[in-house]
């Protein structure tokens, strides 16, 4: 019957693991966790797909605001003369020519004043 390593082992003392400075910490096995990426780990690192560092500014959560200008309602505006653009925020940009009832979340001055100069109302939700 063969000996269980435990028994072949004992007295020994390496147990098997080549020369007495092997297997020490973290060195036998080159560093601990990402250590040498793009040094002595590199094969290992394009095998894993691994990306490393950063690149760029990353500009924190801004919150977007849809806008729309006033020069474009005139090209949305059904029969009714009402347009609905809730969420969105109208801009003072363009020339209004008709007399509109437009209802958004938020408006331009000169957009709520050019919306009323041609007879419109403005509606905000």
């Amino acid at each position: 019957m063969p000996k269980s390593k435990l028994k072949k082992f004992r007295g020994s003392r390496t147990c098997g693991g080549g020369t007495h400075k092997n297997r020490r910490g973290a060195g036998s096995r080159g560093g601990r966790g990402n250590a040498g990426c793009f040094k002595h780990h590199v094969v290992r690192t394009l095998m894993r797909g691994q990306r490393q560092g950063k690149y760029g500014f990353h500009r924190p959560n801004v919150k977007k605001i849809d806008v729309i200008n006033v020069g474009v309602l005139d090209q949305m505006v059904g029969e009714d003369g009402r347009i609905d653009l809730s969420g969105k925020k109208v801009l003072g940009d363009g020339r209004i020519t008709r007399k509109l009832i437009v209802s958004a979340a938020n408006f331009s001055r000169s957009a709520k004043e050019k919306i009323e100069a041609a007879g419109g109302e403005v509606v905000v939700t």
